[in-house]
């Protein structure tokens, strides 16, 4: 599967990187998290199906105008990385709306927020690239 993602991720995850090289502890924790959940998507042969559900990859039940999938990792106290993403109809593509979040942190206010601020990133990513949204 094909990653993709629009440019406030990617200054994110640049961000992040940097911090991570500058030797912070936790930069380094959440950016190794982070990179495996990319690698879980690129990993990924085929877009899932709400009915194939994994405890990996989830369908986000709070999604607004695009339906959405969030990544996440097994338990590690104190830190709750998810990626939320979207897989465009008929690609072997997925795009990751929203950048990271320390959901050990946020709770519940990080998918209460998910629909809109995703909706408005997959727009951006589909201006990005050329596609209406």
């Amino acid at each position: 599967m094909q990653v993709d993602w629009p440019v406030e991720f990617d200054v994110w995850l640049a961000d992040l990187e940097r911090k991570a090289k500058e030797g912070r502890q936790d930069a380094k924790r959440l950016l190794a998290l982070v990179l495996a959940e990319l690698k879980y998507l690129q990993d990924l042969k085929e877009p899932p199906a709400r009915d194939s559900e994994r405890a990996t990859l989830k369908w986000v039940r709070q999604s607004g105008r695009y339906p959405l999938w969030r990544v996440s990792h097994p338990y590690r106290k104190g830190i709750a990385v998810r990626l939320i993403c979207w897989f465009p109809p008929g690609e072997d593509r997925v795009v990751v709306t929203l950048f990271a979040a320390d959901k050990a942190r946020m709770g519940d206010v990080f998918y209460n927020s998910v629909a809109g601020r995703a909706d408005g990133l997959i727009d951006q990513w589909k201006r990005e690239v050329g596609r209406q949204p």
